[in-house]
């Protein structure tokens, strides 16, 4: 099967080699494209998103700090020798109620004195380390500073802290005005985090500089978690937070034996880490479903198309089988077909120890009516003959063209006398046809005859010796005047 069908399992095998390996090679492509549009495009457009709505939140302590840098009421106080505390702490009162803050304070550079609603709280000695936050924001280049504080018991409260410079009309340093504890409204954030997360199937949320969780939405990460004891993304933490650009960088990392994009972008007004953490794998997951349908119907198709080619091949095979074996005109067996059944039959008379005969038959004058009638009334006449012969013999009996208008039956267990019987009654069924009777190349009655030389199969007899001695009767018959049954003895 294999040497004989070699070829066409290869070329089911090319086929199968040559779809899959295009399927797979379509989908490397895709993946490749998804992973580009994901990193290149998608996931930067949701940072940029949550960034411009995180910063909508600084718009309002921005506004607080440059009004507190710009209040004359504190400047004018300090520069006028701090007279009346109670002056100053009503000022205090007055901005931590209008900005609902935890609490306001405001401390004079030249005393030292740390004023809140309460009048002077204490006096800053720069030999504290306590106080030292104070000396530290002297220093500050910029007119105010801001802070984020988060609740480490409740991650949704997040709250700000501001630091203005108070300066004399030359511009110099005379003192600090602080609010503490202004909440922030983080609804909008917290919404457009949950959109986000829902459309792009993603994790999103914020770490501190330490690597702590310290916001997403209320369907994100377990906000008490830290970068470096989160299994798979630990491995990139360090990246992560090195990170201090404010454009949106790329990550990957491996878990579970999934793999994760990261998009990574530091957001310096909150000294937050904006991380979106996406699994690729569920992304991948309708092409690669598509890929094995793909794969199956081609494994399918190929399995079709090999069967039909299996089965066309066969079909083809046996055609030209039955084509190398078989009389065209006649549908009979030709002399090539009959030398290896002959063969066959004759060692099988041998070992079952039956008589076998054959007949040899020829159609008298037969030139004659080639020339007289034409080659396809000849042609009519020998497949007439042979319809005639295979309804005439035994259903075991093998009928064969020998060659021009000479037929060859082979008789399976039969005497020669009986053989010369079968012979008779074939002779004079074609005696009495009419051969006109079936065509219209001739409408005037056609009657053919034939004559048979029989001769029986002897012990250890070659072919050519037995077909010699069928010749030879049927030479005999010629002889005698056609029309006639002779054997050999």
């Amino acid at each position: 099967m294999l040497k004989k069908y070699g070829r066409l399992i290869w070329l089911f095998l090319i086929l199968i080699v040559g779809f899959t390996g295009t399927i797979v090679a379509s989908f490397l492509i895709s993946k490749n494209t998804l992973i580009n549009t994901l990193t290149e495009q998608s996931l930067p457009a949701i940072s940029d998103n949550i960034y411009a709505e995180a910063q909508k939140l600084t718009l309002r302590p921005k506004a607080i700090s440059t009004q507190l840098a710009n209040d004359t009421v504190a400047r004018d106080w300090l520069v006028n020798g701090e007279g009346d505390p109670e002056q100053i702490s009503q000022f205090l009162k007055d901005i931590k109620n209008k900005n609902n803050a935890l609490t306001s304070f405001l401390i004079s550079d030249h005393t030292r004195h740390l004023y809140n609603g309460a009048g002077i709280a204490k006096t800053l000695n720069i030999a504290e380390p306590i106080d030292n936050w104070y000396f530290q924001l002297r220093s500050l280049k910029s007119p105010y500073e801001m802070n984020l504080n988060s609740d480490p018991l409740n991650h949704d409260l997040i709250t700000i802290s501001i630091n203005s410079k108070v300066v004399d009309t030359s511009g110099k340093f005379i003192g600090l005005v602080g609010l503490w504890g202004i909440n922030l409204n983080l609804d909008n954030l917290k919404n457009a985090i949950n959109r986000y997360q829902q459309h792009s199937h993603s994790n999103i949320y914020f770490v501190n500089n330490q690597g702590d969780i310290v916001f997403s939405s209320a369907q994100g990460n377990d906000r008490r978690d830290n970068l470096n004891m989160v299994d798979g993304i630990k491995s990139i933490a360090k990246q992560i937070l090195a990170n201090q650009k404010n454009t949106a960088t790329t990550l990957e990392y491996g878990s579970n034996g999934n793999t994760n994009l990261v998009s990574v972008r530091y957001l310096p007004e909150f000294g937050w880490h904006l991380i979106i953490d996406k699994n690729l794998d569920e992304e991948l997951k309708p092409q690669l479903n598509v890929l094995l349908i793909n794969v199956s119907i081609g494994l399918v198709l190929t399995l079709l198309l090999t069967i039909v080619g299996f089965f066309t091949i066969r079909r083809y095979e046996a055609k030209l089988e039955k084509s190398a074996t078989t009389d065209t005109l006649t549908k009979l067996l030709n002399r090539h077909a009959f030398d290896f059944v002959f063969e066959q039959a004759l060692l099988d008379a041998e070992r079952s120890r039956q008589p076998m005969c054959t007949v040899l038959l020829d159609i008298d004058l037969f030139k004659k009516i080639n020339d007289k009638q034409g080659h396809l009334v000849g042609n009519h006449v020998l497949r007439e003959i042979a319809a005639i012969s295979k309804r005439s013999l035994r259903e075991s009996d093998v009928i064969c063209r020998w060659g021009g208008e000479e037929f060859l039956i082979l008789l399976k267990n039969c005497t020669l006398e009986k053989a010369t019987s079968i012979a008779e009654n074939l002779r004079t069924t074609i005696a009495a046809n009419d051969f006109s009777r079936t065509t219209d190349l001739t409408r005037t009655r056609l009657s053919i005859t034939v004559s048979m030389g029989v001769a029986e199969c002897r012990d250890s007899e070659t072919e050519d010796s037995v077909f010699e001695r069928a010749e030879q009767a049927l030479a005999q018959a010629k002889k005698n005047g056609r029309n006639s049954v002779y054997f050999s003895e």
